[in-house]
């Protein structure tokens, strides 16, 4: 290991703590040092544990066994639906689902465990929304879940943040679901570290005409848990889910109008309407090989049936889609 160099370590001035500690806890914020009674016991065990976590939200959701929920950002509608699943049904067994809170899978899952308990682990400060997409998603999991950070305050996310945000996901979680990566995604460094720390490791299986797929399709080949329900992950999880502290299900709570478009399996705003290249490419990245209903693709857009249906005519027309029995579609 290379020695320490005088500019490699420097004393935090009393005064920056202070205004560091005031911004925490004008935020609702806090620190958890390694080795603190709060601090994550799955998260301690790993080689290269943050020595400090900041915390927005629910501290008791980190206590709870956690199984992250990982994938594709330019998932398909049927990778988002399933996603949203697989954490709804974790979440009704006890089950916290931690996510990074990216555009596609991981919004999704974040989505489907919100009522039950989700983490979020963030590339940069606790305090700062990306991407900026997800401010809803970021506002709801800072009310009724939680969001962790390696990182101080005010820091944004850079590429090389993201895999030691990663080696977190991985290392506060019992296992690693992925749902939908490509050969060279993201999602298989957290799924390689969750190997590294002696995580089980989820894969839920694609076609194998779909780039989205063979980060998965791989997975399972190398020995990864064929997974389709909740039911295949708790069940191999087992032994390690037994006597631990299930998170007891919340009571249900009448939603309110600011609720409901949290509720949904993929939070964040979108355009009412939409045309040209911008429409297209939206509905191209949802679809598949594997057949999608037409209202799936209307609902995960947020758009009009009238404005799905002519996209869709458009790109049938130019012979990129196929529609089947059922008013079902998906991508030639």
């Amino acid at each position: 290991m290379p020695r320490l160099g005088r500019r490699d370590l420097a004393v935090y001035s009393r005064g920056a703590a202070e205004k560091e500690m005031t911004a925490l806890a004008r935020l609702g914020a806090r620190l958890i040092c390694w080795g603190e009674p709060g601090y994550p016991e799955a998260l301690a065990t790993i080689e290269d544990a943050p020595p400090v976590l900041t915390l927005l939200g629910r501290g008791e959701l980190i206590a709870a066994p956690i199984v992250a929920i990982v994938g594709a950002r330019n998932a398909s509608a049927n990778g988002r639906r399933l996603a949203h699943d697989l954490a709804a049904g974790l979440g009704e067994a006890g089950v916290v689902v931690a996510s990074g809170m990216a555009r596609g899978i991981d919004a999704a899952a974040h989505g489907g465990a919100l009522a039950t308990g989700s983490i979020a682990v963030v590339a940069g400060g606790v305090d700062v929304v990306y991407p900026p997409e997800n401010r809803g998603l970021y506002d709801a999991l800072a009310r009724d879940g939680a969001i962790v950070a390696e990182l101080p305050l005010g820091i944004e996310p850079q590429a090389r943040h993201f895999p030691r945000r990663n080696r977190i996901i991985s290392g506060l979680s019992l296992g690693v679901v992925v749902v939908e990566a490509a050969a060279k995604s993201g999602s298989l460094i957290t799924a390689r570290f969750a190997l590294e720390q002696g995580r089980e490791v989820f894969a839920v299986p694609g076609s194998p005409l779909d780039p989205r797929s063979r980060g998965c399709n791989d997975l399972l080949r190398n020995g990864a848990t064929l997974t389709e329900t909740a039911t295949d992950i708790t069940t191999q999880l087992g032994p390690l889910l037994h006597g631990a502290p299930l998170l007891p299900m919340p009571p249900r709570r009448a939603a309110t109008q600011r609720d409901l478009p949290l509720s949904a399996p993929l939070p964040g705003p979108a355009p009412a309407t939409i045309d040209g290249e911008a429409g297209l490419d939206m509905i191209l990245e949802k679809l598949s090989p594997t057949p999608v209903a037409v209202d799936e693709l209307v609902r995960q857009c947020q758009l009009s049936a009238a404005a799905v249906a002519t996209l869709l005519l458009e790109l049938e027309l130019a012979g990129r889609i196929e529609r089947h029995p059922g008013n079902l579609v998906s991508r030639r």
